[in-house]
């Protein structure tokens, strides 16, 4: 019966310490950023990347509407991540990222704007991501959809 209650002891005071720990965690998260979504990766040694979702569907947009989207991302390694280039595979996706060295855990966005003036067609295209990030120096990632012609109605 001893053993039984000392086990039950011990597990309850593993399973507080944890808790203690992932709200001081949260806490840490909410001051970096305001983004609501928290990522779950391994740590990485070295620089680290990884992203909340490397596709982003636009769905069916109407021509000329607002082609602006972000893809977020959380240096999860020890050490700054630094972007050095972001291009997209025509001139019709444009890339915006961070010029300054993100800090280990912290959070990031990589802006793309779609030229919706391209009526009428589904695309499909892609943004190189380059850095330091350990094991993968550059990351693809992607956005697609479909503009409407000028003169349809937005589904």
């Amino acid at each position: 019966m001893k053993k039984i209650i000392t086990l039950s002891i011990a597990l309850l005071a593993f399973s507080f310490s944890n808790a203690q720990e992932t709200s001081k965690n949260k806490k840490t998260t909410k001051k970096i950023t305001s983004t609501k979504t928290a990522v779950a990766s391994p740590k990485v040694d070295g620089a680290g990347m990884v992203f909340v979702s490397e596709t982003i569907d636009y769905g069916t947009v109407a021509a000329n509407s607002d082609g602006k989207r972000e893809f977020v991302l959380t240096n999860n390694g020890n050490k700054p991540l630094i972007i050095t280039n972001a291009v997209g595979s025509c001139g019709c996706t444009v890339p915006t990222f961070p010029k300054e060295p993100i800090a280990p855990g912290a959070k990031a966005v990589i802006g793309v704007k779609y030229d919706t003036s391209r009526a009428g067609q589904p695309f499909n295209k892609t943004v190189t991501i380059t850095s330091n990030a350990a094991g993968i120096p550059s990351k693809v990632l992607t956005i697609k959809g479909t503009v409407l012609a000028a003169d349809a109605p937005k589904s």
